[in-house]
């Protein structure tokens, strides 16, 4: 395989693109924003593909490698030892070096068979989940140049589970690498100027989007009975924390919220697991909760990212299905790379406790959003404001969440992705006219 800068005098004509990671399958941030990237790429007349160790996308378009998937026996293995234990012996080393050159070549494969002009590296080039792996994708485009995107998420320095290691020589090759053919790109100014100070690297800064020039799904025949399903009466106060159960998301927050309101009618619905991150938070959570009388309804069995049923018959449900139930979304969380679910509290036009985690302060609230704020913990102001506004002033209410979703709607929607990907692909291909009128939708 050549080198792809070397094609046509530097220029290179993206037709195919390739995204990279060890999954996209469920409801986690990486996939979700992976799909919506997709689907702008594809409105613009790319055509995408997949590399992953656990993937949903179409199987005609995807190449699955289970070592890719930080669930794979020997990649959890690697990380005990590197990142548990802290041990780094010979045979570890071997294994992962095993494991890369593995993975490389179903990089070239998978590159070679769909025809791939560029790919996008999500996230695994930021955070240490496969080492192997992130290894693997910085030599492949080390030895061929081909263009790429690494959109990162979070990085290992904002967890603190990976801050003592025994792989800082591969984290500082390959997490994320410097080579000339990576554009890389960042969620929010945090993590851009972070990344600056620490490698050198000028990413650019592409926030979450949602397509808000598409109608938010209602109450239909299908969702109707969300709130029977997990426990709830018609005229209960839903209050709907869409985040998994772990410590930066703040929960023992919202269970507070529940207790201080002293409602009895106020339930607290919490969409997603652990995942994988141990469930010590879940128990102590779920103790915090029993101490403050306060029911903590977690069922993440019959929410996914698609409809259909459990093992024993009961329905599944997206979170577009629980969203337009809720009063109230909770947000408490201590940090965010972004914030998914702010942007999607804002697209149902729900009002929004939010705590003012950094990305929220610096690229969200600038905008002028209106939600119930907390600053690091629960006041009786900040009870006052949701009695009031959610259970008080319905025309607030209203009002509240059409001026966010306008808002939303200029700053964070799939026309502000399709704007910042235009103008990277553009350097990439080196001609404007290779993203002309023959790509772009009618």
């Amino acid at each position: 395989m050549g080198n792809f800068l070397n094609r046509n005098n530097g220029c290179v004509e993206i037709k195919n693109i390739g995204f990279i990671s060890t999954r996209f399958q469920g409801t986690d941030g990486v996939s979700l924003e992976t799909e919506k990237w997709s689907q702008v790429l594809e409105k613009m007349g790319y055509e995408c593909f997949y590399f992953a160790g656990l993937c949903d996308r179409d199987p005609s378009h995807t190449m699955i490698v289970q070592e890719a998937h930080f669930d794979d026996p020997v990649i959890k293995k690697i990380q005990d030892n590197c990142f548990k234990v802290y041990r780094r012996t010979s045979e570890t080393t071997g294994v992962i070096h095993s494991v890369r050159r593995h993975l490389k070549t179903m990089l070239y494969r998978f590159v070679k068979d769909f025809n791939i002009h560029l790919i996008i590296a999500e996230n695994c080039l930021a955070i240490p989940m496969n080492i192997p792996l992130g290894l693997a994708v910085t030599e492949f485009i080390a030895e061929t140049g081909i263009p790429t995107i690494a959109h990162h998420h979070d990085f290992y320095w904002e967890r603190p589970r990976f801050f003592v290691n025994a792989v800082q020589d591969l984290i500082g090759m390959a997490f994320p690498p410097s080579l000339r053919s990576i554009q890389h790109v960042v969620i929010n100014s945090e993590a851009d100027r972070e990344l600056s100070y620490r490698t050198g690297i000028s990413p650019v800064v592409i926030p979450n989007v949602l397509d808000f020039k598409k109608k938010p799904p209602g109450i239909n025949h299908y969702n109707s009975d969300v709130r029977e399903a997990f426990g709830l009466k018609k005229n209960d106060f839903f209050i709907l924390q869409p985040t998994r159960v772990v410590a930066r998301k703040g929960i023992e927050h919202t269970v507070e919220v529940v207790s201080r309101l002293k409602n009895p009618r106020a339930k607290l619905v919490i969409t997603h697991s652990t995942s994988d991150e141990g469930d010590a938070y879940e128990r102590r959570i779920q103790s915090y909760a029993d101490h403050l009388g306060v029911p903590l309804i977690i069922k993440p069995e019959i929410i996914g990212d698609k409809r259909g049923k459990t093992a024993d018959g009961r329905k599944i449900y997206t979170l577009w299905d629980v969203y337009p139930h809720a009063d109230l979304i909770a947000y408490p969380s201590t940090y965010e790379g972004f914030g998914n679910a702010f942007i999607e509290a804002v697209y149902f036009k729900k009002p929004i406790l939010v705590n003012q985690y950094s990305a929220y302060v610096m690229d969200i609230k600038p905008y002028g959003f209106k939600v119930i704020e907390m600053a690091g913990w629960v006041t009786d102001e900040v009870i006052g404001e949701i009695n009031r506004l959610v259970l008080q002033d319905r025309a607030a209410y209203k009002e509240q969440g059409e001026k966010n979703f306008d808002l939303a709607a200029r700053f964070f929607s799939y026309e502000v992705l399709k704007r910042k990907l235009r103008s990277i692909l553009i350097n990439f291909e080196g001609i404007v006219e290779a993203i002309g009128s023959h790509k772009e939708e009618p």
